[in-house]
């Protein structure tokens, strides 16, 4: 009898992964099911989708891909908004209401809770080998989001403002960029890197290059969470303390804007097009809206290198994940949830979206834009998922210690901006306390520390 129920547990976990249903019960088609241009052509359904992306709203550009998704689907009825805020406020409206709208990309939510709120795509193992990043949003092998983009984070600089100043080779270490900022500051009247602070989101960035300063697939959702006292210095000048650091001594040198807390996010961009910003510490989804900046003039100045941090084994890294992931509403009807895994599908594989905003394809055959050129000698760098049975430590290590890594712990980024500016915290007495938060939180949550 107990091997039966056993077998007939393994058929229902089986069933539950290949057979998605919708609020209503009504199946809806997992994301690889289908053939585009095909299938659902007679579909007629109207969604709504919230992005982050503004710009794209402000210059027409969605409304060219809606376009030609309507040539296909012409009885898709695909509305649009763009969100400025949207880390807070897409989070706002998803815990907020079942009917926010159709798609989104997904805030956020713990992994645990996906299954609350998005309909799931298909399962891990069916689709690891044909999308990039495909697991950012999966929970017990079940995938909730398929990645808009894909990132390798860096930095976004002008190549006329480091040619003014003698840069004649990208640093590579967190000495070599310092010397950079202050060789910009003193030959040039550019501001050597700007923090964007005000802006509060952007300041996230600076948890993406963790791995990159270790060299290490398994840091962020392995490693990184067992660690004893992870932010402490170390005598090579790696580790997540040669990254804090970083933007703390650029900071107390001077060598950022004059009053970060009035910082400009749209205001920035046409500022580095044109020369009068160094550098910005953002993902490479930031490059193509640099470049493209109204007011910039420009152009062909706006470059993007890697963050300059060496590994330990002496090879640069590009930490490479996802973007916002598509999530859909598993709350609506399941002609609406059918619309949108369409259009989900139609912006990975046809609209050519992720090149056109100079990213990583989701398609692993897809194409990479020409932005990567100085990454030649630079290793992608993607990370393994959690190990077994620990899908949620790191965002219960995030909860615990309240330093919310890699899930908007904005402020405490911005914390080293201020105490930096002021002098009233030393970088040593910060990490300590990030440490202390985080041996406090494994704990109480009686993490195993190696």
């Amino acid at each position: 009898m107990k091997r039966f129920l056993g077998i007939l547990l393994s058929l229902l976990l089986v069933c539950s992964a290949f057979s998605f249903a919708s609020a209503e019960g009504a199946d809806v088609p997992a994301f690889d099911s289908f053939e585009l241009g095909k299938d659902y052509t007679d579909l007629t359904a109207k969604i709504k989708w919230l992005t982050h992306r503004t710009d794209l709203v402000d210059n027409g550009a969605i409304t060219q891909y809606v376009a030609e998704f309507n040539k296909v689907y012409p009885n898709i009825t695909v509305e649009v908004e763009g969100i400025t805020d949207f880390a807070q406020e897409s989070l706002i409206r998803l815990t907020g209401s079942d009917d926010w709208g159709d798609v989104m990309g997904i805030p956020a939510v713990e992994l645990s809770e996906l299954s609350t709120y998005f309909a799931p795509y298909g399962t891990l193992e069916a689709m690891k080998d044909t999308y990039n990043f495909i697991d950012n949003k999966q929970f017990e092998g079940v995938v909730y989001g398929v990645p808009t983009t894909g990132n390798a984070n860096g930095i976004v600089y002008n190549k006329a403002v480091f040619a003014a100043a003698g840069i004649t080779e990208l640093p590579k270490t967190p000495d070599q960029f310092i010397a950079a900022l202050q060789a910009i500051k003193d030959k040039t009247d550019a501001i050597p890197l700007y923090t964007n602070y005000a802006a509060g989101w952007t300041m996230g960035a600076w948890d993406s290059y963790l791995p990159a300063s270790v060299g290490d697939a398994d840091f962020s959702n392995n490693n990184f969470l067992h660690a004893k006292d992870p932010f402490s210095a170390t005598t090579d000048g790696t580790g997540p303390y040669a990254v804090y650091k970083i933007l703390y001594d650029a900071t107390a040198k001077g060598l950022i804007e004059d009053d970060y807390t009035t910082t400009d996010w749209e205001g920035c961009k046409p500022m580095i097009n044109n020369g009068q910003i160094g550098c910005m510490v953002l993902g490479s989804w930031a490059f193509s809206q640099m470049r493209d900046a109204v007011g910039g003039e420009h152009p062909e100045d706006v470059g993007y290198m890697p963050f300059p941090v060496t590994a330990p084994d002496g090879k640069q890294y590009a930490p490479s994940g996802a973007d916002y992931c598509y999530g859909i509403n598993c709350k609506v009807d399941a002609s609406r949830q059918t619309a949108a895994m369409v259009f989900v599908k139609w912006m990975t594989y046809e609209s050519n979206f992720a090149y056109n905003e100079g990213g990583i394809p989701i398609v692993k055959t897809g194409n990479y834009p020409d932005l990567y050129s100085s990454f030649g000698d630079c290793d992608f760098l993607v990370q393994n998922v959690a190990a077994e049975g620990e899908d949620s430590l790191k965002d219960e290590m995030n909860a615990e210690s309240t330093l919310m890594i890699d899930n908007g712990g904005n402020e405490k980024v911005q914390k080293i901006v201020e105490h930096g500016f002021n002098g009233d915290m030393s970088f040593d007495d910060i990490m300590n306390s990030w440490n202390e938060l985080w041996s406090d939180a494994q704990e109480s949550l009686g993490v195993a520390v190696r």
